[in-house]
């Protein structure tokens, strides 16, 4: 299955992220969203082939001392808990939050 998800435009505000820090959280949601999709997969609703102008993303919490990478695994996290498979995602909620996002 190919799956084409485009973000437009991502805000992180009230962070303070450099531009060299916005290209890392940028390579590790791609790299953590990647993953998730490949474990667990996509929503029904969404397998069917259907486009979606915008969605809601799972709830996240972020510290100052959060690291690019550990931003970027958060988001993604937070994207596929709106986008990927209920099913799949409450067997791997464990999983998931070792690999450094944020549990539920």
């Amino acid at each position: 299955m190919k799956i084409h998800l485009h973000i437009d435009r991502l805000i992180l505000e009230g962070l303070p992220v450099s531009s060299m820090q916005g290209s890392q959280i940028r390579a590790a949601i791609q790299t953590e969203l990647t993953q998730l999709l490949a474990t667990h997969g996509l929503s029904d609703e969404l397998r069917e082939g259907v486009s979606v102008p915008r969605m809601r993303a799972g709830t996240m919490q972020f510290g100052p001392e959060s690291k690019p990478a550990k931003l970027g695994n958060s988001i993604a996290q937070a994207v596929h808990e709106g986008i990927g498979n209920p099913k799949q995602q409450s067997a791997g909620n464990t999983r998931l939050a070792d690999r450094g996002g944020v549990p539920k």
